[in-house]
């Protein structure tokens, strides 16, 4: 199974950045013969615990410039190194809190092997693995963390080899119930990994003063645990079936280090003092006080107020009861609300309409099933060649993996923009002038799908047709570029893709937009929908924004993954503009809304026949903004 290590380095064997490097890299090549699915290490000094990881090939990871720059940090003084080979048995290397080292509490830890009865185990968070929950169970027990090694092995069942660094205590801790563990011992120098041949091989090769090249390889015998002080690195040996006890000679007590996560440094960005939109976002400019330009030039948009959209509703209104307007129907919060004022509420006898290209949800379409049910509704569907738009989607998204810019993303999408285009036809099929969009809602501006093709959009109420002419047009000579630049756009989705364009942008736009009439109240919405209907809401968040598309949650990991931000980020942002949460709300709800969502972006992957792993590992390796 996987490969784990470590090295521990007494101040005066510190080695310089480049020696470091290279004996690192020695460790992770040995080493990667257990385990190439995911890569990662930590380091800890006198000023904390650092931890990098990649869901890739070790040596993937090596060639990469942010681990270098996290192995060339500025550190002084004794220090240990942990790293990890993943071959992977529990939870997906393609969610970065899966990957190792393991971060719990105040431990950063590897483990090689399977815990089999992780499920009677505390759980330990959103990190459900076994070696989560192992690590918790040893973290609850920071007095004695000896005797807490002890308990947790005598509650777990199956192979465990495990090694760890602690916030509150200088020092590396190894067990193993297996023997699954090798270590050579030097003047101020320890090293450890999980093969014998693999510490015969680097005592071998490393030039690193302080272990001969003949010192003795020493095996951790099953049922053993270590401790290894970084000011004196000689183990200390104890029993995991004794309650093992510290002493402050065995490790001087130190007071508690931050433990930081660096694998996703660029997430720790520059952000406005007022919203939380980063310096990453395209376009985005700070004044002396923190304040983004975003925020000094919001103003908020005047709604039109029921009474004019009565007088509009009023020259349509049937009077015996027949169809006389067209609701344009995701399935979605805001379609499906807005279905049940117009029906309920404004008094209209109203046909849904859905456009269903193939990335439309299960949840979107059980709640339009339920919605027009309940409602009593005539629902009208329009159904793409499905097959045929997936197929698009991947060709697309396997041309822009060619050469990735942000701003050609929502060329995914491109295949759901004929919903405008059957919006006019069923007008003309049906003889319903009225066609009415649950949309207009400010709060879903997304300013920065644009800004990544260098423009600013104009003000536009959420109607993109009223994007001004000279957007569109540098919109249109930007894409034409990325097209003469990656030729891989050429395929057949080529027609679909101009016309998907014309029908946003050129088509004229007569539709009515609710929300440019009606306040839009998520409270209400959510309460409504699921008090009145039992709407459904995706169990795997709870935001209910956006879950009637299928490609929400892959776009969302390419903006957060490359850019250090999402579309939930812009949300709250906005939210925060109209004074409906606090700053600090928006970034704990924007922390929450940004979690990978893996089994939704599994299901887009199978949908249109990518493979989920090599996908995601594909988008990890791409440059960050940060």
């Amino acid at each position: 199974m996987c490969g784990i290590f470590g090295i521990v380095l007494t101040a005066d064997r510190a080695l310089p950045p480049d020696s470091l490097e290279e004996v690192v890299r020695l460790l992770f090549r040995i080493s990667e013969l257990r385990g190439r699915e995911a890569a990662g290490c930590a380091v800890a000094g006198h000023d904390g615990i650092d931890v990098f990881k990649r869901p890739a090939a070790p040596s993937q990871m090596l060639k990469s410039r942010d681990f270098r720059n996290f192995l060339h940090r500025k550190r002084d003084g004794a220090m240990a190194l942990l790293g990890h080979c993943r071959l992977v048995t529990s939870g997906s290397q393609v969610i970065q809190s899966h990957n190792q080292p393991i971060i719990t509490g105040h431990i950063a830890g590897v483990h090689n092997g399977i815990i089999v009865n992780a499920d009677e185990l505390p759980p330990a968070g959103q990190n459900d693995t076994d070696s989560a929950r192992l690590f918790n169970l040893i973290d609850r027990a920071a007095d004695n963390v000896p005797g807490g090694i002890a308990q947790a092995y005598r509650r777990i069942e199956g192979e465990a080899s495990i090694a760890f660094l602690h916030a509150q205590h200088r020092a590396l801790y190894l067990a193993t119930n297996t023997g699954s563990l090798y270590y050579a011992v030097g003047d101020g120098v320890f090293v450890f990994a999980s093969e014998r041949y693999f510490i015969e091989t680097f005592r071998a090769r490393a030039a690193l003063g302080g272990l001969a090249k003949d010192a003795a390889v020493q095996r951790l015998q099953p049922g053993m645990g270590a401790v290894i002080g970084l000011d004196r690195p000689a183990p200390h040996l104890f029993s995991l079936n004794e309650e093992g006890e510290m002493t402050a000679e065995d490790v001087p007590p130190v007071p508690p280090v931050p433990l930081r996560d660096l694998t996703l440094q660029g997430h720790e960005l520059r952000r406005c003092s007022r919203c939380i939109l980063p310096a990453t976002y395209p376009l985005i400019e700070f004044d002396a006080d923190g304040v983004c330009n975003y925020c000094r030039d919001y103003a908020p948009q005047p709604l039109h107020g029921r009474e004019a959209l009565e007088r509009i509703l009023d020259r349509h209104r049937s009077r015996d009861g027949s169809p006389d307007c067209i609701v344009a129907f995701s399935g979605g919060r805001d379609s499906s609300y807005g279905l049940h004022l117009i029906k309920r509420e404004l008094g209209m006898n109203p046909i849904a309409y859905s456009y269903d290209w193939g990335l439309v949800t299960d949840i979107a379409r059980r709640n339009q099933s339920r919605m027009c049910a309940r409602l009593g509704v005539e629902h009208i569907v329009r159904a793409a060649d499905i097959p045929k738009k997936r197929r698009h989607v991947r060709k697309n998204v396997l041309a822009w993996l060619k050469r990735p810019e942000l701003g050609m993303v929502p060329l995914f999408m491109a295949g759901d923009k004929m919903f405008y285009h059957h919006a006019r036809e069923i007008r003309k099929q049906t003889g319903i002038d009225l066609v009415i969009f649950s949309a207009g809602n400010e709060l879903e501006r997304t300013d920065f799908k644009t800004g990544f093709l260098g423009v600013r959009e104009n003000s536009h109420r959420q109607v993109l047709f009223n994007f001004g002419f000279t957007l569109k047009a540098r919109m249109a000579l930007w894409y034409a570029k990325q097209y003469l630049l990656n030729p891989a756009y050429f395929n057949e989705s080529f027609f679909d893709s101009l016309f998907a364009y014309y029908s946003t942008f050129i088509g004229r736009d007569d539709f009515l937009y609710l929300y440019h009439y009606l306040p839009w109240d998520e409270e209400t919405i959510n309460r409504t929908l699921i008090g009145e209907y039992g709407w459904e809401t995706d169990p795997g968040s709870d935001n209910t924004w956006r879950i009637g598309d299928g490609y929400t949650a892959f776009i969302n990991y390419i903006y957060y993954t490359v850019a250090g931000f999402s579309e939930y980020d812009t949300f709250r942002s906005n939210q925060i503009r109209e004074g409906l949460i606090d700053r600090d709300e928006a970034l704990r709800l924007a922390a929450i809304d940004n979690e990978p969502k893996l089994e939704n972006i599994r299901a887009f992957t199978e949908a249109v026949g990518l493979n989920l792993e090599e996908l995601l590992v594909r988008i990890d390796a791409i440059p960050k903004l940060y």
